[in-house]
């Protein structure tokens, strides 16, 4: 991924309250039915900072996750890094009210370029997992709770 890449956007819309979905992405008892069930701690508080380790393949990627902006119950962003590895984005969760519903519209820009060669930084991984955690995960877990 880099610098130069459109910005990556996951939309979905949940048959849920914005409390419901603001509670699901900034709790960590919540996250980590849905997320990373190994996020050790998560405040949705500028300056709060987590880091976890993810295995991918023969790889261990240590996530570091720095909260940079927040505006409770509208959207929380937080930068991420790998340490180790070169490369920096940022991943915005958006909340907006339409009717009955609560649409989540998240969004990665990459703010240093990641390495090449690597297929976890490769865009289309990207894609795929924000879909995967946002329109399956995410999806399944708000309509089972």
């Amino acid at each position: 991924m880099k610098t130069s890449d459109e910005p990556i956007i996951v939309e979905q819309t949940f048959n849920s309250s914005i409390e419901s979905v603001w509670d699901s992405i900034t709790e960590i008892g919540q996250m980590r039915h849905w997320y990373f069930e190994n996020i050790p701690a998560f405040k949705p508080e500028i300056g709060f900072e987590t880091k976890f380790s993810v295995q991918s393949n023969d790889r261990n990627f240590l996530h570091m996750w720095k909260v940079t902006e927040v505006k409770p119950l509208k959207m929380i962003k937080y930068s991420w890094i790998f340490k180790d590895y070169p490369g920096k984005s940022s991943v915005t969760f958006e909340l907006l009210k339409q009717d009955n519903l609560t649409k989540l519209r998240l969004t990665v820009d990459v703010l240093e370029n990641f390495p090449e060669g690597i297929s976890e930084f490769t865009r289309e991984s990207c894609i795929a997992g924000w879909k995967y955690f946002i329109n399956n995960r995410l999806n399944d877990y708000l309509k089972n709770n």
